[in-house]
């Protein structure tokens, strides 16, 4: 089961550049000098040169060795705001207004990734999420075959047997209210995601009801997303609709679901809405004992991720490894 060794082997094998949009603030520079003393992730700090040297010197934190790229001094901006008027010409966006938008360390730390200088970016140290997910979706798109942008947790916890039980949940952060089809599609980036962490996944469609106990609008749409899924991903074992317990707990399957082959023993969750998303990987973290890792952003065409705005330096290195190892 998963460890951040086995992400850490595979980065081994081959090294990625990774972009923090917050190159001065103090928790980037802190997980930037644990990488940089690495040999597996080279760190890009976007900001200005001198204020970034001087606040890892106030800090007490190594960057000797770090990429740093001021939007202001970057030899390709003209090129870069070539780019992105061409990106944006359906919005008429002109080469003025180009760069205004790109001396924004947002935009301009997502351009560096479309143009091939990085293979990953991580932000959100001060930026909302939308500040983080909106350059994303305007430059990197989504995959081909995606419509939307959606979020996975992973949740670690040591168990008896010494390896660590790993979960996904999806969609935690970004959905508010998913569509059938776009269940389907959290469903298929969510089981993938899983894969990278070690889980074999077996994905639950959670619900108020198990297999038809209980009525209603959102009963149907879960059980129809889980219908729809198993058609796209046959290869996948699914079941839904499913109340949490029937989910995890063999005994309650035994006697709700007997027949199933995924009840009882999920390991991958998806929620009828944020609301139940968000609140239920909470109380995973916080009554479970679980590390929870994310939102890790799901169906872009580049790994890009989003950070808590209270994040501490050591939940930025471990994004780092996961948004790297995504790539």
């Amino acid at each position: 089961m998963f460890g951040f060794g086995q992400l850490i082997d595979i980065l081994k094998k081959s090294p990625k550049k990774i972009v923090f949009t917050e190159g001065n603030d103090p928790r980037i520079l802190e997980a930037a000098s644990r990488l940089l003393a690495s040999n597996f992730l080279s760190p890009i700090l976007v900001g200005n040169e001198a204020e970034i040297q001087k606040a890892a010197e106030e800090s007490g934190f190594n960057i000797r060795g770090a990429k740093i790229i001021d939007p202001l001094h970057f030899e390709k901006f003209d090129e870069m705001v070539t780019m992105f008027c061409d990106l944006r010409k359906s919005k008429g966006v002109t080469p003025e207004q180009a760069k205004g938008i790109l001396s924004q360390a947002n935009y301009f730390g997502t351009m560096l990734v479309k143009m091939g200088y990085a293979d990953a970016l991580l932000g959100g140290a001060t930026y909302s999420t939308a500040d983080t997910v909106r350059p994303a979706l305007q430059l990197i798109k989504t995959k081909p075959g995606n419509s939307i942008v959606s979020s996975c947790f992973i949740l670690v916890r040591p168990s008896a047997t010494g390896e660590n039980e790993v979960l996904a949940m999806a969609d935690c952060a970004i959905n508010i209210h998913p569509t059938e089809d776009e269940l389907v599609e959290i469903a298929g980036e969510a089981a993938e995601c899983a894969k990278i962490f070690g889980v074999d996944p077996k994905v639950a469609f959670l619900s108020y009801s198990t297999l038809g106990s209980g009525k209603g609008e959102d009963v149907d749409k879960m059980r129809n997303a889980a219908n729809k899924t198993r058609e796209k991903y046959p290869e996948l074992p699914i079941e839904g609709e499913l109340q949490f317990d029937a989910a995890v707990s063999p005994r309650v399957a035994r006697t709700k679901c007997p027949e199933s082959k995924v009840a009882g023993h999920a390991n991958t969750f998806i929620f009828p809405d944020i609301n139940a998303g968000n609140i239920g990987y909470k109380i995973a973290q916080r009554l479970g004992n679980f590390d929870a890792y994310g939102p890790i952003l799901l169906g872009l065409n580049a790994p890009i991720n989003d950070l808590s705005r209270g994040c501490n330096a050591s939940e930025v290195y471990s994004m780092a490894i996961i948004t790297a190892a995504l790539a």
